[in-house]
């Protein structure tokens, strides 16, 4: 793993329940106070909720979007690259990091989630797809621990 870590935090853009909300805001903070850049897809739900958490805490985020215009990021991303690719996007954001959190999640979740353990990526699911190879946490705190541990064996 490089000297910073880069995590993407993934799941759902559309309206998510606050309890995961709060969760994928935690993760973000958590991973700032870690020293970690968080990667995302860039949008609404989850990953303005990582990215604010991260921005709070001081880290830089980086947002994979899925169409033409850097515009379209959320308000909390540092660094946005517009691919133009739509869903395609999704394994870039897995590619460009060390290792995966996901929260919550609906099928695009679950091809992140696919793609970054067909390549290795290390990932941990709170409130997510329980499947093998995904490591279950309780909360942001132990995600977080278990991310950048196993990313770093």
């Amino acid at each position: 793993m490089a000297a910073t870590p880069y995590v993407a935090v993934v799941g759902a853009g559309g309206h998510v329940a606050p309890e995961l909300l709060a969760s994928a805001e935690a993760v973000g903070a958590e991973l700032g106070r870690r020293g970690a850049v968080v990667v995302t897809g860039g949008l609404g739900g989850i990953m303005e909720a990582a990215c604010r958490g991260a921005r709070g805490a001081g880290a830089t985020t980086l947002a994979i979007l899925p169409g033409p215009d850097r515009a379209d990021a959320n308000p909390f991303v540092a660094v946005a690259v517009a691919t133009g690719m739509g869903e395609l996007r999704n394994g870039l954001v897995v590619r460009c990091a060390d290792a995966l959190i996901a929260v919550g999640g609906e099928y695009g979740t679950l091809s992140e989630i696919a793609l970054a353990l067909s390549a290795g990526t290390p990932v941990v699911g709170i409130g997510s797809w329980e499947i093998e190879g995904v490591r279950v946490a309780a909360d942001a705190l132990e995600a977080v621990a278990l991310v950048l541990d196993v990313a770093a064996a």
